[in-house]
């Protein structure tokens, strides 16, 4: 099954986007009459024909619909330090969308490797792997933040907070400490590891400091390795 996405719907009538209209159209050569599947990021999985087809243009009439398709009884929000090869980070944001992720923010630490990013780049690796992953959800990017505003901002929020961390003071391994069904929110350093001082004030926001095993991971493993535990945990 191929997925589509569109965001603009309205009175039964889904248009995609130039690019998935493109694909869908001159690509796998889809016509008026096929029946096609359509995702709007927000949980709406929709079954529809197409009524309308050009090179540029493709808009499809709703047949059935599904709403919170594949909604998760849990939150799970990735603070994630980028790494310096953006390949890296694309693979972590893609594998991440495949198993299951809510939010991402991408954070300045004091090891921080790279400090800019093309959130619009990005974007397009969240959507390619939400569709080809089957799922209705497209996880939230938010913008490139310093450390120190994530942990202001997730001070009022509800749920678990955790530190991915290294040095002393680790309480266990993350699977031991998360339970299914939770919201959480997980801090991912860079390769250089949060500084003593980051994981202090991590700590002192509510972030409790645990292990994702004895090895010695790779910030997009590690990322990966917490995504896992955490949809393990709920499954």
């Amino acid at each position: 099954m191929n997925l589509f996405y569109t965001t603009d719907i309205h009175k039964g009538l889904l248009a995609l986007p130039e690019e998935e209209a493109r694909h869908c159209i001159q690509v796998l050569r889809h016509k008026v009459g096929d029946i096609i599947h359509i995702v709007d990021g927000q949980g709406g999985f929709y079954k529809a024909e197409i009524v309308e087809a050009g090179k540029k243009k493709c808009i499809a009439r709703q047949l059935e619909s599904q709403y919170s398709f594949g909604r998760r009884p849990f939150y799970l929000h990735l603070a994630i330090a980028p790494t310096k090869n953006i390949d890296r980070l694309e693979w972590f944001l893609e594998k991440a969308t495949e198993i299951g992720v809510d939010e991402i923010t991408p954070i300045l630490c004091e090891h921080s490797e790279r400090r800019q990013l093309r959130h619009d780049r990005l974007e397009k690796v969240l959507l390619a792997a939400m569709k080809q992953s089957l799922k209705a959800f497209l996880p939230r990017l938010n913008e490139l933040a310093p450390l120190s505003a994530l942990l202001r901002q997730e001070a009022s929020q509800e749920g678990r907070k955790f530190i991915a961390y290294l040095g002393e003071g680790v309480i266990g391994h993350l699977k031991d400490n998360y339970r299914a069904g939770e919201n959480v929110c997980i801090l991912i350093g860079p390769e250089g590891d949060f500084s003593p001082a980051e994981a202090s004030a991590s700590q002192e926001a509510g972030f409790l400091p645990v292990s994702l095993g004895p090895s010695r991971l790779r910030t997009e493993t590690a990322g990966l390795a917490a995504c896992h535990i955490v949809n393990l945990i709920n499954e």
